[in-house]
């Protein structure tokens, strides 16, 4: 029997996204007729043998997590064996941080939301938050991200009040994660790992533009990364 993904993240029934989280993996399963599950797991409740029951992580929207230590751990995990893992929102900003600290070596890298006075702040309050807006951005030919889309440009809708310090964001391009998809003024909004078969971070929450006609290729693409 397939193991399910596990939703990384402090689930609300409330909270918008975690109900459009939930909806655009069933609007996969129906349209495939696919049998996959998915299971909430807070952060808090991350073990070490996540892995043992779990095919994927879909870090979830929903931050600050109850244990960002534990969170970084299952994201490094994921990219060091190449266990799919895709980043929505808030799961895309740990996604960075993970990355800043352990192949940028920038070991005190955080995230404004946890420590807005940090000396190293690699994710930062956006001037202008992008809660529940939806925009223009623009995919590297070539990406990843571009294949699942069939098109180097889409709209999509955010929930955030947090992103990539733009001072920071050249630090980045420095090792093997590829910054694939950007806004109108070049801000990082998609990355991904070239050698992996699934680890994508996207600021904005493509499950919101999920329907059962047409289920998000981005969500269609990591379920299909699990074993499809």
């Amino acid at each position: 029997m397939r193991k399910p993904i596990a939703l990384l993240g402090e689930y609300t029934p409330t909270f918008p996204p975690h109900v459009s989280t939930d909806a655009a993996i069933e609007h996969v399963r129906n349209f495939l007729d696919i049998d996959i599950t998915a299971q909430w797991v807070s952060t808090e409740d991350i073990s070490q043998n996540l892995f043992d029951r779990y095919s994927g992580i879909w870090v979830a929207p929903g931050s600050p997590y109850k244990s960002m230590e534990k969170t970084l751990w299952a994201i490094r995990y994921a990219r060091e064996n190449k266990v799919p893992c895709f980043g929505t929102c808030g799961g895309f900003q740990h996604i960075v941080i993970e990355y800043a600290r352990n192949v940028l070596d920038f070991r005190e890298a955080q995230h404004a939301e946890y420590d807005p006075y940090a000396s190293s702040l690699f994710i930062s309050r956006l001037t202008c938050s992008l809660a529940g807006r939806r925009m223009q951005l623009d995919f590297v030919p070539g990406s990843q991200a571009a294949e699942i889309y069939g098109s180097l440009s889409a709209k999509e809708q955010y929930y955030c009040n947090f992103g990539v310090n733009p001072d920071y964001a050249h630090l980045l391009k420095q090792g093997p994660l590829n910054i694939s998809g950007s806004d109108a003024e070049g801000e990082v909004r998609v990355i991904e790992h070239p050698d992996h078969p699934f680890f994508i971070g996207t600021l904005f929450v493509p499950q919101a533009r999920s329907t059962p006609e047409q289920p998000h290729p981005l969500v269609t693409a990591f379920l299909g990364s699990v074993g499809l």
